[in-house]
Order: C-alpha cells, then structure tokens, then sequence
C-alpha cells in the first residue's frame, strides 16, 4: 500500500475542508490569507487604558513568509494571538482564510484554530508524559480521529522534520533541537493554512537556530504555506519574504530580502 506523504496530505485536506470552511459567516475571497483593517487594541489597567495597536493594516498574501520584528513589550505575540484567534481586537476587522475572525462564535473559533492554524511558541509545551509521537498526535485526536490513524499520521510527520527514531521518546529524552521539531510537526499535523511562530528560534543556541529556521523554510515550501514569525534575530528574519517592524501601533515595512522558500 503506498504512502501518503505530509505535503500530499495536507493539499488533500485543504481542498476537502473548503466546502466547510466557506460555512463560516463574514467571509471573502482573495488572495490575501491576511487582512487585517483599522485595528487596534487596548487594555484597560489601574493607570488607564494602554493602547496597543493604533489602525494597523497587515495584508498577507497566500504563500508569503513574512517577519515582524520589534522591541519587547511592541505587542508582537499580542497581534499573533489577534491574527491566530486566540485573542480579540477592540476595534478593526481581520479575516484570517477568508473568514471573518469576529463573526465567530467561542466554539467556531476554536474549531477553527484546529483546522487552519499551526502554532510554534518560543517554548515547545510538549506534555512530558506522552512521547513525541503521542505528542504530535494529540491534535488528531482532539477532532475526533481515530488513535491508530492519528499515530500513523503523527509518526510521518515526526519523519518529515527527521525524527523517524525518536517516535517512542519523551520531551526530556530529547534536545531542545528536537523538542521544537516535534511542536513544528505537532502545529502542521492539521494541514492548516496559516503558521504562526512566536519567536520559534528563541531558546535555542545559533547552530539549532539556524537549523531549525531552514527546516521551518523547507515545510513551509513544501506545504504551501503562509507563515508569519516573530523573532529578535534580524539575520533569520532577512530570509523571509518580507520584514515588518512594530513600533507605535503600526507595521512598517523594513525592507523585502529575499524569497522565504
């Protein structure tokens, strides 16, 4: 019987999951997976508001690579956690693969994340007591799939980021390299659409870092993908498709460098 590989896998599932994900209320069609209009964002403390974000635009168009660069405290994982859903804006829109991100209900916007976005963290919160292919299998699992499909999926994935003979290992029997590429393999496991990657580099030493950003490269290639990463390293961010910064509530372009594929 021949295999499925990932990459097959996940165009497959993108184009069986269509018809559902047009059922969603408020969307477009474009070739922007990113629109992001008017937003911002404010937080009400003991000292008064704290405004975040004064009308941001983003638009991300399908297959870019894009990085946002910024000073701790800018809002950077605050905007990805806006773009992935996990958070509201006070004011603006974002559609995020043609659905209004707004117009979803708390149940809706959680089925939505399963489904089309992969998230990566600077920390890899891999649960220790399950192994790696265990680990990479739980999203599967949580939308109902079947166990032994979800293993079979999770450990062609875990091959696909080259951790074929660390299937049976737990996150302490692993390096930090490795952890981060069994979370990688956890966040596409899903075959979503849109990667977001909160500083994925970050607790690693430059040799990993540099290692584990080509292979971020490579699936994102491979899979179709749009990736959008936070990151301090200017180096690994000049390999995207684009730079922006975050400075005073808005994005600004720092300049394209060259394709992130």
């Amino acid at each position: 019987m021949t295999q499925t590989t990932p990459a097959a896998a996940s165009q497959a599932s993108r184009s069986a999951r269509d018809p559902e994900s047009r059922a969603f209320a408020g969307q477009t069609e474009g070739s922007a997976l990113i629109e992001v209009k008017g937003l911002g964002k404010i937080y009400r403390t003991a000292r008064g508001a704290l405004t975040l974000f004064h009308s941001l635009e983003l638009t991300v168009e399908r297959g870019e690579m894009v990085a946002i660069v910024g000073q701790s405290g800018a809002g950077k994982s605050t905007l990805l956690h806006i773009l992935g859903a996990l958070d509201a804006p006070s004011q603006g829109t974002v559609y995020c693969a043609s659905t209004n991100l707004s117009k979803l209900s708390l149940r809706q916007a959680a089925a939505f994340r399963n489904r089309e976005i992969g998230y990566v963290w600077q920390f890899h919160y891999l649960l220790p007591e399950f192994t790696a292919q265990e680990n990479v299998a739980m999203p599967l699992l949580a939308r109902g799939m079947r166990k032994q499909e979800a293993m079979a999926m999770a450990a062609n994935w875990l091959k696909e980021v080259d951790l074929d003979e660390r299937t049976g290992h737990r996150p302490g029997e692993l390096s930090g390299g490795e952890q981060q590429r069994v979370a990688l393999a956890r966040a596409l496991v899903n075959s979503p659409r849109l990667l977001l990657a909160d500083e994925p580099t970050g607790d690693l030493d430059a040799v990993t870092a540099g290692r584990t950003f080509e292979l971020i490269q490579r699936l994102h290639a491979s899979h179709g993908l749009t990736s959008i990463l936070v990151t301090h390293n200017l180096e690994l961010a000049s390999r995207c498709t684009r730079v922006l910064r975050l400075e005073n509530g808005r994005l600004a372009r720092t300049g394209a460098v060259q394709a992130g594929g």
